[in-house]
């Protein structure tokens, strides 16, 4: 493996090392379009296989709970293996995951496929978001910072789109789009292979040492309010990627999957256009400010769902997509620059435990309460919940700002 000292690094040409922490961000984002790839082919499996909207929703949550366990058992696993070989182990594990779709084996291929993509999306979340910054030069640091943010949310919101549009216009809904992104992974291998070790003295054979959830002291400050605007945001994020398309489909009475991928991918498209704008406001500003406009956003979602109209609910992800990347590249930049070093990859891999149980708990209570109340109203319900924890946690942001609580 070749390993590349910070010294070295420096000595790089300047475009080189602009088109390696692009590259990098480009594999983050192929390995992180594989996790949402399912999302509106749910009904299909529905159709197929008889299932509640719950199992819907419980079949989600085990992607999440991959995710939290890999980062809490091998989230700082890339700091010492080095990022290269923890990337390609994440590529692997998003293709088995594209192979159990493929196999088409009922719920305990789903549940295998979506078990295995939490495994790939928690070793992409620390080491890519890491390699992207590190290989970055220092002058290009905040773009750096966007590119990993907008590969995460981007490569999020690329999976729904590519799935709608290929499952609605081309043969085999339930192959094609898994197929094509076995292709994608494959590419995104070839490119790993290619891109420079930061970690300097990285051992390939070095054995996990899980820290379980491990923040520095000196990172305290920030990591508290910056996590809590995350989980609150990804809280939204849970619901558009788990059941948004059959809210789209029962509630509004849209069949289209392309449409229910492409609702999914507005709010994905328009947190990545929040976090571009972080950079012209500053860190305690943004937090907050990111908080309140998706407030507005939910308020919007929940509107959609009251009166059955779709446009409602676009403008409800854009504005809430907006205010969520707002935040989220605000906390992450954070709690990024905060962490030493030695410690970068476990420290933003437990930001994302926290983030990652906003994106699941919640989601899994609409799927309990969809049996009770209807899906309407445990919609309804949802965004009522998430609004009042969205709002308190902005208040929280103003009371106590994290870029102060930082120094």
């Amino acid at each position: 493996m070749t390993r590349t000292s910070p010294e070295s690094r420096r000595s790089r040409p300047h475009h080189e090392r602009r088109r390696a922490y692009l590259a990098a961000a480009a594999v983050f984002a192929i390995g992180m379009a594989g996790t949402t790839l399912p999302t509106p082919l749910y009904g299909l499996y529905r159709q197929e296989l008889g299932f509640s909207e719950l199992m819907v929703t419980v079949v989600f949550a085990s992607y999440a709970v991959g995710v939290i366990l890999t980062l809490l058992l091998v989230g700082n696993y890339s700091d010492e293996a080095g990022r290269r070989p923890v990337l390609l182990y994440a590529l692997v594990l998003a293709a088995a995951s594209a192979v159990c779709f493929l196999l088409e084996g009922g719920l305990p291929a789903l549940f295998a496929g979506r078990v295995l993509s939490g495994f790939s999306a928690g070793l992409l979340s620390g080491a890519g978001t890491a390699t992207v910054l590190e290989l970055a030069p220092p002058e290009h640091r905040s773009r750096a910072g966007l590119a990993a943010t907008a590969a995460n949310m981007g490569g999020l919101g690329c999976g729904p789109l590519l799935a709608g549009l290929l499952a609605e216009y081309a043969p085999l809904p339930l192959s094609l789009p898994f197929l094509a992104h076995l292709a994608l992974v494959g590419i995104a291998c070839v490119i790993v292979l290619l891109l420079p070790e930061t970690v300097r003295g990285a051992r390939l054979k070095a054995r996990p040492r899980p820290l379980g959830l491990y923040v520095p002291s000196q990172v305290r400050g920030v990591f508290a309010p910056s996590s809590l605007a995350a989980f609150a945001g990804f809280s939204l994020l849970g619901l558009f990627t788990a059941v948004a398309p059959s809210f789209v489909s029962h509630t509004l009475g849209i069949g289209n999957l392309a449409v229910s991928g492409l609702v999914v991918f507005s709010v994905f498209l328009s947190s990545t256009i929040g976090q571009s704008l972080t950079s012209r406001v500053a860190a305690g500003t943004a937090l907050p400010l990111g908080c309140l406009v998706l407030v507005a956003g939910l308020l919007l979602v929940g509107a959609s769902l009251w009166a059955k109209a779709l446009p409602l609910m676009v403008a409800g992800a854009v504005c809430g997509g907006l205010g969520q990347g707002l935040a989220f590249r605000a906390a992450l930049t954070a709690v990024g620059e905060a962490a030493p070093p030695a410690h970068r990859a476990a420290t933003i891999s437990s930001f994302f435990v926290v983030a990652y149980t906003g994106i699941s708990l919640p989601v899994v209570g609409v799927g309990a309460l969809t049996m009770w109340l209807g899906l309407q109203r445990a919609g309804l319900t949802f965004t009522a919940c998430v609004t009042l924890l969205v709002a308190a946690t902005a208040l929280h942001l103003v009371r106590h700002p994290a870029a102060k609580r930082g120094h």
